[in-house]
């Protein structure tokens, strides 16, 4: 309305100023041709704001129905059929349902999407330009995008009834373990709605329960870590490890058990051996394991003669040792190299040797990481920011450096940590306090993960897995991807069979494409054991349940949302012909009525 008044107010003005300074004598004859020029005039200026041309039209609204499975959780299914006849009564021309992807169909009998993403319904509702009711049961798992919806959007949520439900969120868990070793498993557990009044937790290794945990009452809506250690037994190969969780008037058993997998081998595929044992050859096991994925040992000598097993401090004879390191894919032998003669000749896979210096020579300081396989792992580190360690003054025998450093910041530098690749891998240090860097926190300890991590990864890669695929996560839950990890074969593309455990009719082949990171990914199957067949071999994949069936407070309510411009507001008047029309009649009339009163 603005804009009319506008143009008419300057259309107006304009005709009569331009008229009456011309002809101010005979105006009072002039008034018909002023009145076209200034409904010309006022066309024109209209045009130019792109006035609206009629009263203001809302679209009709879109209806959106959530379709994630979060509505059968507690095992009810009445209100997603209050959900679903919501939507069919309001919906006059399609209806979108979202959740994994946005869509339009008919409504199936039971949701079945595993997640309940809404961005692409505000992506496709602000392209279209209609409002939208979106009908869910709150828990959306990006609620910020309903904030760009077209203006007049609204949320309804059929918000569940409080119930009891305690589920299994998380499993830590270690990828790998040798027989008889004794590992440790962190279980999150999260409450519902209601408070728990306690229960169990188990653990189960293969068809075999091996630990059983007490569990107190939990508050409503809290998380809860138990920590529980326990033998895996004589049963080698790849085992699903899961944590069964039980409480007394537990609504959704399907969020109760939560299960990922281990490889248990006879023998370790990575031993840490140290003849003095302090903070490096302790800190170096965590990034050991995380980097390889490897079954690891580590071996401790506590006294002459006396070694002690890093998992229980149990007595270990040097007999043993000596076995499990000449075994060993990777071994690392850190104070005395020599200790069980010449190293090389100690263990026949790739090697790590650890001299910290016997006298201290100063501090030196971390300064550059030259050019070497592991380079560009440690080009983003700041090397003066880290605090510095106890290197000896001679050199260690290498074909290439890792780590170069200088003392007591002067110009004296030369190299702490070297290897070479040929006849095998073997990587020496000639330094130590590098547990400062750990103990520091944040970039520094960031800056130790980076370079152990690096150089165990470089080390293990001798050791490549004769399967041409493997899981590269323990679980995953339906909904997810799965990422594989390339394994010896140098294919690009590898073809793996998963066969279901309990159903002999559930057989499918996937084709894993592998990018230059030797990483690949596929959708994930229904819940369940899986058997996976590749070229070499064969390995374990423990697909869960998904993430909407975990209890979660919703994340909104029912209420106006959406801030984003509704198309079609008003109808506007450059989408129209007829005001180019009358500008063009009323300047022509105006020229004939000029003429006929005589002006030019």
């Amino acid at each position: 309305m603005l804009t009319w008044i506008i143009a008419t107010a300057v259309g107006a003005a304009l005709a009569t100023a331009l008229y009456g300074v011309r002809e101010q004598s005979e105006l009072g004859r002039l008034v018909p041709v002023v009145v076209l020029r200034a409904i010309a005039l006022i066309l024109l200026f209209a045009l130019l704001f792109d006035a609206p041309s009629g009263r203001r039209r809302v679209p009709s609204p879109v209806i959106a129905l959530d379709v994630s499975e979060s509505w059968l959780r507690g095992g009810d299914s009445a209100l997603w059929r209050r959900a679903r006849e919501r939507a069919r009564s309001l919906t006059r021309d399609s209806l979108w349902l979202f959740g994994d992807s946005i869509r339009v169909g008919a409504v199936s009998d039971l949701p079945t999407d595993h997640s309940s993403a809404s961005t692409a319904v505000a992506e496709r509702a602000v392209s279209s330009g209609r409002p939208v009711i979106l009908i869910t049961d709150g828990e959306i798992d990006d609620p910020g995008s309903l904030r760009e919806l077209p203006a007049g959007s609204r949320v309804e949520a059929i918000v569940k009834p409080a119930t009891r439900d305690i589920a299994v969120v998380s499993i830590d868990a270690p990828r790998g373990a040798v027989v008889g070793d004794t590992i440790e498993v962190q279980v999150t557990l999260r409450m519902g709605d209601l408070p728990g009044m306690g229960g169990s937790l188990t653990i189960q290794l293969g068809s075999a329960s091996v630990a059983r945990s007490v569990l107190d009452s939990m508050p409503a809506r809290s998380e809860q870590r138990k920590t529980v250690r326990f033998p895996v037994g004589s049963v080698d190969g790849g085992l699903a490890l899961a944590a069964i969780v039980q409480t007394a008037g537990d609504s959704e058993p399907g969020n109760d058990t939560l299960g990922t997998t281990l490889d248990v081998t006879r023998a370790p595929g990575a031993v840490l051996v140290s003849s003095s044992p302090d903070y490096d050859s302790r800190f170096l096991l965590p990034v050991l394991r995380g980097a390889v994925s490897l079954p690891t040992r580590a071996y401790y000598r506590v006294a002459p003669n006396v070694w002690r097993g890093e998992a229980t401090l149990t007595a270990v004879s040097e007999a043993e040792v000596r076995r499990v390191l000449r075994s060993a894919p990777l071994a690392i032998i850190h104070g005395d190299t020599a200790v069980f003669g010449s190293p090389r000749t100690a263990t026949t896979g790739a090697l790590m040797l650890i001299t910290p210096p016997g006298v201290p020579t100063g501090e030196w300081y971390p300064a550059a990481a030259p050019a070497s396989p592991v380079s560009a792992a440690l080009s983003g580190i700041a090397w003066d920011s880290l605090p510095p360690i106890d290197a000896s003054a001679r050199t260690p025998n290498g074909e290439w450096s890792v780590l170069a450093a200088t003392r007591a910041r002067e110009s004296d530098r030369h190299s702490v940590i070297s290897g070479i690749e040929r006849p095998r891998r073997v990587v020496t240090v000639g330094a130590s306090g590098f547990w400062r860097w750990h103990f520091r926190g944040g970039a520094s300890a960031d800056a130790y993960a980076a370079l152990w991590g690096s150089i165990f990864d470089w080390l293990s890669e001798a050791r490549a897995d004769v399967r041409a695929a493997v899981p590269a996560e323990g679980s995953v839950r339906a909904g997810e991807w799965v990422r594989w990890r390339q394994g010896a074969s140098a294919d690009s593309a590898v073809v793996a069979v998963l066969r279901r455990r309990g159903d002999s009719t559930s057989v499918d082949s996937i084709l894993l494409k592998f990018g230059a990171d030797g990483i690949a990914e596929s959708v994930a199957p229904a819940p369940g054991n899986y058997d996976v067949a590749v070229a070499g071999g064969s390995a374990l994949l423990v697909v869960n349940a998904s993430r909407e069936l975990l209890p979660r407070p919703p994340a909104v309510v029912s209420g106006s949302v959406g801030r984003a411009a509704v198309a079609g507001d008003a109808p506007r008047l450059r989408d129209s012909g007829w005001p180019y029309l009358a500008v063009l009649l009323a300047l022509c009339a105006e020229w004939l009525v000029r003429r006929r009163i005589g002006l030019r």
